[in-house]
C-alpha cells in the first residue's frame, strides 16, 4: 500500500501522485485510471477521496470522467500558442503550424459566415457604432478531430464590403491579403487576453466541465489608425500555454 503523508490533504497528495504519472507517460493519452476500488485500496482512502482527487484532474483537463465506466487521460496534450513581436514578415505561429508542432492534426470548419449588427464589445474594439453590420465568421478548430478552439470574426460591412470576403475559407493571413485587396492593409495589431468561464455553447463544443476556463484572445487588426478586424478565439486554458517573444530595445532607445 502506498503511504502518503500529512498535514496536507490525502485527497490532494493521490492527485500529485496521480498527475506526476500522467506526465511520465506511465497512463497515456486515452488510457484509463486505475478504478476508484482499486486507488482506494492502493492509497487507504475511502472512495469519497479518491472522487474528490479525480475531480482535480478533471478540472485542470488532465482526464475526462465517463460515468460508469472510468476516468480517461485526455488525448490533446498542452499546445504552445506563441507570438512574435514584431511577427515575422507580418505573420507567426498559425494554428496548423501548432498543432503539428504538437503531432497533431489540425482541421478547421467554417461554421457560419453572415451579417448582422455589431455586439457591444465588438463595436467598441472596432470603433463603430453599435448595431452597425459587420461581417461575422465563425470557425471551429480541431486537433486529431478533438475541438479545441472557436474564432470569431468580425469585420465592418464598410472594409469588408460583403460577405464574399470570407469566400473561399482563409486563415488570417489570407483574410489580411483580401483586406489589402480592398485599400485596408493590416499595418499592426492588439491583443487582450483574458481568462473566464465559458457560455454553454463553448463548453458543448469544447467538452468542459462546469469547473473548467476558457481564455478569450481577442485580436484587433489595424491599418494604419483604423480598426478593419476583431477576432475573438476561445479555448480550453488547460490546453494552450501562451509565449511572447519581442526584441530588447537598443541602447539607443534606452
Amino acid at each position: 500500500m502506498t503511504v502518503v503523508d500529512a498535514p496536507r490533504a490525502r485527497y490532494r497528495q493521490v492527485a500529485d501522485e496521480l498527475r506526476e504519472a500522467i506526465r511520465r507517460g506511465e497512463y497515456r493519452p486515452g488510457d484509463m485510471l486505475p478504478s476508484q476500488p482499486d486507488l482506494a485500496r492502493r492509497y487507504g482512502l475511502n472512495q469519497t477521496s479518491i472522487n474528490r482527487s479525480i475531480a482535480l484532474l478533471r478540472a485542470e483537463g488532465l482526464v475526462r470522467v465517463e460515468h460508469g465506466v472510468g476516468a480517461f487521460v485526455q488525448v490533446v496534450p498542452t499546445v504552445k500558442r506563441t507570438r512574435r513581436v514584431p511577427r515575422p514578415g507580418g505573420g507567426g505561429s498559425s494554428f496548423a503550424e501548432e498543432m503539428r508542432n504538437a503531432g497533431l492534426t489540425p482541421r478547421t470548419q467554417l461554421v457560419s459566415v453572415d451579417t448582422r449588427p455589431a455586439p457591444p464589445a465588438v463595436a467598441e474594439r472596432l470603433s463603430i457604432g453599435e448595431d452597425d453590420p459587420v461581417v461575422t465568421r465563425t470557425r471551429h478548430m480541431f486537433a486529431s478531430e478533438r475541438p479545441v478552439q472557436l474564432a470569431t470574426s468580425y469585420i465592418p460591412i464598410a472594409v469588408a464590403g460583403g460577405e464574399d470576403i470570407a469566400h473561399p475559407d482563409v486563415g488570417p493571413t489570407g483574410l489580411y491579403k483580401r483586406l489589402a485587396a480592398r485599400g485596408f492593409k493590416v499595418t499592426r495589431f492588439l491583443e487582450e487576453i483574458e481568462a473566464r468561464r465559458p457560455d454553454d455553447d463553448e463548453a458543448a463544443f469544447l467538452n468542459l466541465t462546469e469547473a473548467q476556463q476558457v481564455l478569450e484572445v481577442a485580436r484587433v487588426a489595424y491599418a494604419g489608425d483604423r480598426a478593419v478586424e476583431t477576432v475573438i478565439n476561445v479555448f480550453p486554458s488547460q490546453q494552450w500555454r501562451l509565449a511572447y517573444e519581442w526584441p530588447a530595445p537598443g541602447d539607443e532607445q534606452a
